[in-house]
């Protein structure tokens, strides 16, 4: 059983956090938890959220919420400001101190992040956060580039799915209880009628991919590829999904 993740969106409601030409960070940080979160829950990670939506909860009340809910790890969302518009760039994930499981996390998301196009900026410490200080789970708190340099807007929208998955391989990479024991392959289409499947299997052979049939419940399931980290397995994604395919990553 792998670890159950506490996904935090930070701000919400009155509190807007950071602001920028119109855009609001408790969005950003909300669209980004609700999309790693999901991801983590389709690798096979069990999956608390603080909020799913527009609502304000002071930090103390996420760090209870947190204790309460018996999660391994607590990872919360943000974006970074600066005085000056445009004038810095990067991620950062932010932890209490700088030992042991917590920044072993933060590096390996940075790291992810890093390869997505962000500049990576380090794990600063930051004891005086609430959510960081009062979390009885290793705590991280991301911050996910800069709501007000352009750039990192631009990665942040027009990357936005590779910026999940590389914050989702970052947690996974860093927390999974049997990552050497795991394969994966990529699900491409589910089918009721066998002979389906393999008009799909005989397709993507084609385009020179090895894949497989394989039954799930009432359906027959076309997997491609069998590889043996998440990393791989989200590159094959990529490229099946460039060829138009409806991708699933899926454990072998």
């Amino acid at each position: 059983m792998e670890p159950t993740i506490i996904i935090d969106a930070g701000h919400g409601g009155f509190d807007n956090g950071a602001s920028f030409e119109g855009r609001r960070e408790k969005d950003d940080n909300l669209r980004l938890a609700l999309a790693v979160g999901e991801r983590l829950r389709q690798d096979g990670f069990p999956v608390v959220f603080i909020r799913t939506t527009d609502v304000y909860q002071r930090p103390i009340d996420k760090a209870k919420m947190a204790n309460e809910s018996g999660g391994d790890y607590f990872v919360s969302f943000h974006r970074n400001a600066s005085p000056n518009a445009n004038t810095y760039s990067g991620v950062q994930t932010l932890v209490y101190a700088d030992t042991g499981k917590p920044a072993q996390i933060a590096r390996s998301i940075n790291e992810e992040l890093e390869k997505v196009g962000f500049n990576n900026l380090g794990v600063p410490v930051r004891p005086e956060l609430v959510v960081l200080r009062r979390t009885a789970m290793p705590a991280v708190l991301v911050e996910a580039g800069f709501i007000n340099t352009e750039e990192d807007n631009r990665i942040f929208d027009e990357n936005f799915d590779q910026m999940v998955n590389a914050i989702a391989t970052g947690i996974e990479n860093a927390v999974s209880t049997s990552q050497k024991n795991r394969a994966f392959g990529v699900q491409i289409g589910l089918y009721r009628r066998y002979e389906n499947a393999e008009y799909a299997l005989n397709q993507v052979k084609e385009e020179g991919y090895s894949a497989q049939i394989r039954d799930w419940k009432d359906y027959y399931a076309v997997v491609v590829g069998n590889t043996d980290t998440l990393e791989e397995a989200r590159i094959l994604e990529q490229q099946l999904q460039r060829l138009g395919y409806s991708t699933l990553i899926v454990n072998l």
